[in-house]
């Protein structure tokens, strides 16, 4: 559907917020920013900063339940004759067919401060932890939906989770490494490869590289 001028508007007053806060975040520190701060870099009032978060942890999880909500309505539509791992793969394909053209871009540098944000704000460690670990239990009752009788409880959680895992984890490398925001979902492409292929389709490469 065509974005009305009014949703743009909506849409880039929130990406501003966003933009300020985490480059406040970055440069001063999470718990040292106030949401008045955030309001003046981006140029609103604070009641505006309320009327799209309710706090400043949203601020960093901004998309958490836009990417849940790609993510589960691919395993809603499950094709004839596609297994649960077929499932999972296209879940992951389909979101980042859809969220890599929209995504702002970032050099480096930025994606490794949001890196540091996460890894080193307590306060944003458990809430991203519980929301990870949230996002894959709705995964995983989403799959047993999908394949009724013919999952159990036990097997779509830890193909949820090797899935999931392998994901973040490569992505997380990526970033760790200084690389580009393209290498980043290739990363993630890769994680996906290894999750798919299984743990004992990996080997050691003869050259070290």
């Amino acid at each position: 559907m065509e974005e009305s001028r009014r949703d743009r508007k909506k849409r880039l007053t929130r990406q501003r917020i966003v933009t300020a806060a985490m480059r406040l975040f970055a440069e001063q520190g999470y718990e040292q920013t106030t949401v008045a701060q955030i309001a003046l870099a981006a140029d609103v009032d604070p009641k505006t900063f309320f009327n799209y978060f309710r706090s400043k942890d949203e601020v960093v999880f901004a998309d958490t339940e836009h990417i849940a909500d790609l993510l589960l309505g691919v395993l809603a539509e499950r094709r004839p004759q596609e297994g649960p791992g077929e499932l999972l793969a296209r879940m992951v394909q389909e979101y980042a067919a859809l969220r890599r053209p929209v995504v702002p871009h970032k050099e480096p540098e930025e994606l490794s401060a949001a890196s540091r944000l996460l890894m080193t704000t307590p306060a944003l460690q458990a809430k991203g932890l519980y929301l990870m670990v949230d996002l894959q239990r709705r995964i995983a009752g989403e799959l047993l939906k999908a394949f009724p009788g013919r999952l159990d409880p036990i097997t779509a959680a830890a193909m949820t989770g090797s899935l999931i895992g392998a994901i973040q984890q490569a992505s997380l490398a990526s970033v760790e490494l200084g690389r580009s925001q393209g290498e980043l979902w290739e990363a993630a492409r890769h994680g996906l490869d290894i999750a798919m292929r299984g743990l004992l389709s990996v080997r050691p490469d003869p050259g070290g590289a």
